[in-house]
């Protein structure tokens, strides 16, 4: 039985929530009904009596709020309870005006309240309502418009602040929208009780003209109509009158009381309730307690005045400053024993300087001062915002997971120049022509553009830096025309993609291996660490990247680590394993528009003699040519290459498994954005268009010419 019962009120409770929309609307439209259809006396007293309870709740969970957005719905609440308080006031007026009677709360707040005395009535309402529209509502109102225009100024600042946080890798996209979704709904609440501040000073407006009315027009009708004396018509419905102006005005000043609390939160930076905050706040100082108290004490020695309450009211002063003195005493003495444990126990700290300067940030983006504007988002720039996506970039295209990417100023760099680093050390450098665009010669356009020639730096193709306004020229002469930041963005990138391997450290291997294990557990428990080392993992990763593999697919990888990880612990021989198990990868990244793969290919009396040339040691194999014959080679295949990149291909060269890593190793420095596949990396359905061959012919008449 114990277990029933909670369940039963969660689904009353549940039940009560699903239909709290139905709930809204019936109680709307009851307030409509309340204007129009007359009411008993009876249904009105609960009604007043239900005005009063949602006036006190309110002011008391306004109280209770941490935050000024977990009662959003306030502006919207407040225009309710203004309507449903005028509906009240709309079917008292009509009892007052037909039977002289309006229940038994009106006449209890007429006569017993206010002692039955109409004039005492009358000046008590007058002061309430002063309160309530001079006081507190023109405050609230003031405060709510300041708090709406602050918010909307700010918000382009906090929106910058969320993207830097959000590209430096501090915070997550979820974490990001949540930031960007709170500063919204901040913006839209500060801008609805800006103009709900207007519902109570309009309600305070109408409570002193509904009044009057009730007043002029109830003796009216009770002198002429009912036939009354005009004493007993003016002390009747002078009281009913005034009974109904403070049952409306005294939750009315609840109500503007508890927005008063809620905007005036809404700047404070506080994390708890007003409660805790006041008392914490009031009550950290112990000083201003003994003067207050000796002050007020002195009063109560002054000949004439009252002694016992200022007395008393010193004592309790003095007592509690005594107890927060006594408070911050023993708090400190506490602070000072847990520091001296601590002392004793830990050794001397490092200095922070000295540990700060050990740390180097994996990549770095150093701008002059002249390319600051790229990131300011304030003034335009899209720089940040373009790094953050280059991370997801080469998360999507290699699999790698960067660390942040820091953008620093460097005042040593020319203005418009930039360098990136890798791990302290710079590894590319550009400079930027100020004012100007980047137009790129595709290899056809019109080179009689008006320029100052460059070579863009990432590709090394010829450019030429013209004027903005010549933008239009350049593209119609047949350039490629970019802006700064997309220089710059370009760059980097393909900077990344060239170090790739670089970037990838033990670390973000190990976290590669824990984010697979969550999907795939068998795969990383069956390879690590009997099979092979996290740090044997990481070097197989790293000779993929080296060459531009892709270790996206890195449940394949691991899998054919686990097969052939027991036959050899050679890395190179084991990335040459994990090249054959992703030919399908391979070859969709080499092939043409046409489906085709072009090739440039060795000759079969070549590749016998560079395989012959492979020496087998302890410690790996190696390349044992002769400099001279190693060097023809390499000009050879760089020849090809680019002849027949000079016929539109972009092609990669072939060989057999036996020299591939070899070859490659040997060319890499004079082709350096070609591909070396191996037959057993090239799906057996793809058509092969040899589009260039590397001959001893060749290599005969290179060495004449050397």
């Amino acid at each position: 039985m114990a277990t029933v019962v909670p369940q039963a009120r969660r689904s009353f409770f549940d039940s009560l929530l699903k239909h709290a929309d139905l709930g809204v609307a019936v109680a709307v439209v009851m307030v409509v009904v309340m204007m129009v259809l007359p009411l008993p006396a009876v249904l009105l007293d609960i009604l007043i009596t239900v005005n009063l309870s949602v006036a006190l709740t309110v002011i008391l969970i306004a109280l209770y709020t941490q935050d000024a957005l977990e009662l959003s719905v306030f502006p919207s609440l407040l225009l309710f309870t203004t309507l449903f308080r005028l509906a009240i006031n709309i079917s008292v007026t009509r009892l007052i005006l037909l039977y002289g009677d309006a229940g038994s709360v009106i006449h209890a707040f007429g006569s017993f309240v206010v002692g039955g005395n109409v004039v005492v009535g009358l000046v008590v309402f007058l002061i309430i309502v002063v309160i309530q529209f001079v006081v507190i509502t023109n405050g609230a109102g003031r405060v709510a418009e300041v708090a709406a225009r602050f918010t909307l100024d700010a918000m382009p600042g906090k929106q910058m602040a969320i993207d830097a946080d959000l590209n430096a890798g501090q915070i997550t996209d979820e974490e990001a929208r949540r930031r960007r979704e709170k500063i919204q709904s901040e913006a839209d609440f500060y801008g609805s009780m800006d103009g709900a501040s207007k519902f109570v000073k309009g309600d305070a407006v109408a409570g002193v003209v509904i009044v009057f009315i009730n007043l002029v027009a109830g003796i009216t009708i009770g002198v002429v109509q009912q036939g009354r004396s005009f004493g007993d018509a003016m002390n009747t419905f002078s009281l009913l009158s005034i009974g109904d102006g403070l049952a409306a005005q005294i939750p009315a000043l609840l109500i503007s009381t508890a927005t008063g609390i809620i905007v005036t939160r809404a700047v404070s930076t506080a994390d708890s309730n007003l409660g805790k905050d006041m008392a914490f706040q009031i009550l950290r100082q112990p000083r201003p307690l003994f003067i207050a108290g000796g002050v007020i004490g002195g009063f109560g020695l002054v000949p004439g005045l009252p002694k016992p309450p200022f007395l008393l009211l010193a004592l309790v002063l003095l007592g509690l400053g005594s107890a927060l003195r006594t408070r911050d005493r023993l708090a400190a003495a506490d602070r000072l024993a847990l520091d001296e444990a601590e002392s004793q126990r830990a050794l001397p700290p490092a200095p922070d300087a000295v540990t700060k300067s050990l740390t180097l940030d994996t990549l770095e983006l150093e701008i002059g001062y002249g390319l600051i504007p790229l990131v300011d988002e304030a003034d335009g720039g899209e720089l940040l915002k373009r790094v953050g996506l280059v991370r997801k970039q080469m998360a999507t295209e290699l699999g790698l997971v960067l660390a942040p990417i820091r953008i620093r100023d460097n005042v040593q760099l020319g203005s418009h120049d930039y360098a990136v680093r890798i791990k302290g050390t710079e590894v590319a450098r550009g400079s930027l022509a100020a004012g100007s665009l980047l137009a790129m010669n595709p290899g056809d356009a019109d080179t009689s553009l008006p320029g100052e020639p460059t070579v863009e730096p990432a590709f090394g193709l010829p450019a030429i830096w013209v004027s903005a306004g010549a933008r239009d020229q350049a593209e119609a002469s047949g350039y490629t025309v970019v802006d700064h930041a997309s220089v710059v963005i370009t760059h980097l990138t393909e900077t990344i993609r060239a170090h790739a391997s670089e970037l990838l450290s033990r670390q973000d291997a190990r976290t590669l291996l824990d984010h697979l294990k969550e999907k795939f557990p068998a795969v990383v428990d069956e390879l690590v660490p009997d099979v092979c080392s996290v740090g044997e993992v990481h070097r197989v990763l790293q000779l993929l990247l080296l060459e531009g593999v892709s270790v996206r697919d890195l449940v394949t990888i691991l899998e054919t680590l686990g097969d052939k990880g027991r036959l050899t612990k050679d890395p190179a021989l084991l990335a040459e394993y994990c090249r054959q198990a992703l030919v399908r990868q391979l070859t969709a990244s080499s092939i043409d528009a046409f489906g085709s793969l072009p090739a440039v290919v060795l000759e079969p009396v070549l590749e016998t003699e560079i395989g012959d040339s492979v020496i087998q040691t302890s410690d790996g194999s190696y390349l044992g040519l002769d400099p001279g014959r190693a060097e023809s080679i390499v000009r050879a295949t760089r020849d090809a290459v680019e002849a027949a990149a000079n016929d539109g291909h972009r092609a990669v060269v072939v060989c057999s498994p036996r020299v591939r890593r070899h070859l490659r190793n040997l060319i890499a420095h004079a082709v350096p954005r070609t591909a070396v596949l191996s037959y057993n990396e090239i799906l057996p359905s793809t058509h092969v268009d040899a589009v260039g061959t590397v001959s001893l012919d060749n290599l005969v008449t290179e060495g004449s010419v050397a």
